[in-house]
């Protein structure tokens, strides 16, 4: 029989964690090693670029400091739209702003896939839905839900965003009817209640479920809202790199990567619930023909579900019910997500420019009634340049990357000159190598936009835009907020009459200045990039303004 003393059994956790210290250790220096040896034998070796500041970091903490998008741009204009950055454990990483180059990668989807360490994330955190699928398992997902986010469907989600919408602009006046400021000004978190009022509207038209987030407190949320929050409000450290970098720490039963798996495998299990119940109430109702005539649910999941199920849809092409589970974290946290953040920084943008506002505001107070629909909000021009050019400058998404699967060439719409002095019309890529393209940046480029790229100018989209804007491969509007390509977001229609049906009832209700002067707010990137204070880091993502209702709406 085993005997352990009191000090052996102290020293077991001591022991585990000096291990997993080796291992960890022995594994950086092997995939630092690889990763060198194989960019030593790449072909973007012949590229030029800035030299590494880290032989474990590489180029990684300039090119993701807040100052980053300025820098390269400066390369950019020293190497040329085609350079070679070191990434994490020293990888090779092609960064290219070359709209040829970006729109060849975007439609060649299986030699550019996203990375392993990726494909992890997105299925520890959103299952195996569409944001994880690759292949012909993208191709067999997307032609399911693709039908639920067409302009029909669509048209139908509006009268939810509306509402909601409208029920934001209610509390907000009720709050503001109490203030006890003498110039009735109400001070709010616009980060917090855009939260709040697209996670309601995801919610309802996503599956059906009404979070209710805008009439109750924090404390008094349910458990798949808490699951939700702590999936999206969970701060990022150095080790959940480490856990994402590393297969051997992914499982770890403790960790930042950890808690994120426990929250998001609430929500998959509260989906689960909610869409064994859809399948059995369709499966009762009907079936074939008679099926998909039936008025049967008009939620996404609802949706898919009828999608699916569609007499004419060859079994090889249906979805497993994990993978259809998959699409609620997935509609939950991408389509959510991208939405808050995108009205949020509509509503920085035009506390800064109180003239675009007024011009705004104009337009929507002249509507005859509170409640438009998705047409109607299509025709407020004013509106739609608004939202177009937040798109462009404040993207949410700040950059995409993918990894090579096989060797190829990538063509270019203006040389580049490589080490050698040779003037290369296209780029050799290898098996492992990166590609990484700044959303930032392009959405930003002089040389694509015009000299006024930087500025804020809503106006721009009412008039022809510079030629070479045309050539950006953007699913929507030729910008790459979006993505491209068959990657491109099923739901950018979705997430721009969403945003449109926050902004109307908002700007037609309230007159709108920051809390806090423009330089203090930066943005704060994560997966996406969100507004924060500058000062108070460590205080989390926020947006103070100040809110005052127009005359005739108190």
């Amino acid at each position: 029989m085993l005997d352990l003393s009191a000090t052996q059994l102290l020293a077991i956790p001591f022991l585990a964690a000096g291990a997993l210290v080796a291992v960890t250790t022995l594994y950086l220096f092997f995939s630092v090693a690889k990763s060198y040896t194989h960019g030593w034998r790449s072909p973007l070796n012949t590229l030029p670029g800035p030299p590494p500041t880290s032989l474990m970091m590489g180029n990684f903490g300039i090119v993701n400091e807040q100052e980053g998008a300025r820098m390269m741009e400066k390369w950019v204009t020293e190497y040329g739209r085609a350079y070679v950055v070191r990434s994490l454990l020293g990888k090779k990483k092609l960064l290219t702003v070359d709209p040829k180059a970006l729109h060849h990668i975007a439609h060649h989807n299986d030699q550019f896939q996203r990375s392993e360490q990726a494909q992890h994330i997105f299925e520890a955190i959103l299952g195996k839905g569409l944001l994880f699928a690759e292949g012909p398992t993208h191709r067999r997902q997307r032609k399911v839900i693709n039908p639920a986010f067409g302009p029909v469907q669509v048209g139908k989600f509006t009268e939810i965003f509306v509402d909601k919408s409208n029920a934001l602009r209610d509390i907000w006046l009720d709050l503001a009817s109490k203030s006890t400021r003498k110039d009735g000004r109400l001070r709010v978190d616009a980060f917090t209640w855009m939260n709040k009022v697209t996670l309601d509207i995801i919610g309802l038209a996503g599956f059906d479920y009404d979070f209710d987030s805008l009439h109750r407190a924090e404390d008094d949320q349910d458990e798949l809202y808490r699951a939700f929050s702590r999936t999206i409000n969970a701060k990022r450290s150095p080790f959940l790199f480490v856990q994402i970098a590393i297969p051997i720490l992914r499982n770890l039963p403790f960790g930042p990567l950890h808690a994120r798996k426990q929250a998001t495998a609430i929500i998959r299990e509260k989906g689960m619930e909610l869409m064994q119940a859809k399948k059995a109430a369709l499966l009762a109702a009907a079936n074939g023909e008679a099926m998909e005539k039936a008025d049967f649910g008009n939620d996404l999941i609802s949706l898919c579900l009828k999608s699916n199920l569609a007499s004419d849809l060859p079994e090889s092409m249906r979805m497993t019910d994990e993978e259809i589970n998959g699409q609620t974290p997935t509609f939950l946290l991408a389509g959510h997500e991208t939405t808050s953040t995108s009205v949020s920084w509509t509503l920085f943008a035009l506390a800064c420019h109180s003239d675009v506002q007024a011009q705004l505001r104009a337009e929507l107070v002249q509507f005859p009634h509170d409640t438009p629909s998705m047409d109607e909000l299509n025709s407020l021009t004013t509106l739609d340049h608004v939202l177009r050019e937040v798109l462009r400058l404040y993207a949410p998404v700040t950059a995409l990357q993918r990894d090579v699967s096989e060797d190829t060439t990538i063509p270019l719409g203006t040389p580049v000159v490589d080490k050698n002095g040779v003037t290369r019309t296209e780029i050799s890529v290898a098996k492992g190598d990166q590609v990484y393209f700044p959303i930032r940046i392009m959405n930003r480029s002089t040389e694509i936009w015009g000299e006024d790229a930087q500025e804020f100018r809503p106006e721009r989209w009412a008039g022809p835009l510079p030629d070479a804007v045309h050539a950006l491969p953007g699913v929507f509007s030729n910008l790459m907020t979006f993505g491209a390509g068959a990657h491109a977001c099923i739901g950018f229609r979705f997430t721009i009459v969403e945003a449109k049906a926050i902004l109307f009832s908002i700007f037609r209700n309230f007159e709108v200045e920051l809390a806090v002067e423009p330089d203090d707010i930066v943005r704060r990137v994560a997966i996406v990039g969100r507004p924060t204070i500058a000062d108070s880091p460590y205080e989390g993502v926020q947006l103070p303004i100040l809110v005052r209702p127009v005359k005739g709406t108190q």
